[in-house]
């Protein structure tokens, strides 16, 4: 599967450099239908990882741009991808690559998925700060996920019960960690799904048998990240690719935008030097980081 997507990244790269992604209507280029010429207006909907970055850039464009709206809509990679397919968003930002059905769809649609990473970013598996547990292997998150370890005393910590806590499935981090971590596997009926990486820290940092997991940017003082195959995650380790659950983030358009749109300046905008603070600022990994 990993070939299979890089191919598509390939294939879609391609076809953006030669121009062969299609023609552009008007709102495609921004402007929504019946607004004034002189109003652009762009529609970004997904990841809730990628969306502290999304929200940001909007800012600092809007402020740049006083002609411009950008509106950011944050319900997961999934509903991004969807939107882009079905035509009711220019930009979609996901914390995975597009799947082959996605492409698929997007199609039969005649949308070309072009693929734009902006960031670097990790699945970090998290617990209560109170908790002693500092390293876990891939096997034994695994395990905990499957209900084949329950309680914590059997990885060295206290005698409590594990607290499964899971992004819902049309996000992109719990895609990454099902296909990272759990493979063919399945997760126990225990787990308790959350829909966004706020709501999966929030339970957390206040339950002192939870485990769950969340992207590098909502990593604090509140939660414990956990090393995993004894390699912690930090900017070195996950821009090296060290780190077993690093991975990059993207905005997804429909064919390389038009040269001078607003949709090139938001897909571009991580290569300015505000674009790169802000992605340090939100804690994640600007892709010119090494």
């Amino acid at each position: 599967m990993a070939n299979k997507a890089k191919m598509m990244m390939a294939m879609a790269a391609g076809l953006a450099i030669f121009g062969l992604a299609g023609s552009w209507t008007a709102a495609e280029d921004g402007k929504a239908p019946g607004q004034p010429a002189n109003k652009v207006t762009l529609q970004i909907e997904g990841s809730t990882t990628v969306g502290p970055i999304a929200d940001a850039f909007a800012e600092a464009i809007m402020k740049m741009r006083p002609d411009v709206s950008i509106t950011v809509k944050k319900t997961g990679s999934g509903d991004g991808a969807a939107a882009l397919i079905d035509s009711r968003c220019q930009i979609a930002i996901m914390s995975r690559f597009m799947k082959l059905e996605d492409f698929k769809k997007a199609v039969e649609k005649g949308i070309m998925p072009v693929a734009h990473p902006v960031a670097m970013d990790a699945v970090c598996i998290i617990v209560h700060p109170s908790n002693p547990v500092k390293a876990l292997s891939i096997t034994q998150v695994r395990d905990i996920y499957t209900g084949k370890i329950a309680n914590w005393k059997e990885l060295g910590g206290t005698d409590m019960p594990i607290v499964l806590i899971s992004r819902d499935t049309s996000s992109g981090t719990y895609e990454t960690f099902t296909q990272f971590v759990m493979g063919k596997e399945k997760l126990s009926d225990k787990t308790e799904y959350v829909n966004a990486n706020p709501q999966a820290h929030s339970r957390t940092s206040t339950t002192q048998g939870a485990i769950g997991y969340v992207g590098l940017g909502f990593v604090d003082e509140k939660v414990k990240a956990l090393e995993i195959n004894n390699i912690a995650p930090n900017k070195r380790t996950i821009t090296t690719g060290q780190y077993p659950l690093s991975r990059p983030l993207f905005l997804f358009t429909n064919g390389y935008p038009e040269l001078g749109s607003i949709i090139q300046l938001f897909c571009t905008f991580h290569l300015t030097e505000k674009g790169q603070e802000i992605i340090e600022a939100k804690g994640f990994i600007p892709l010119t980081s090494y």
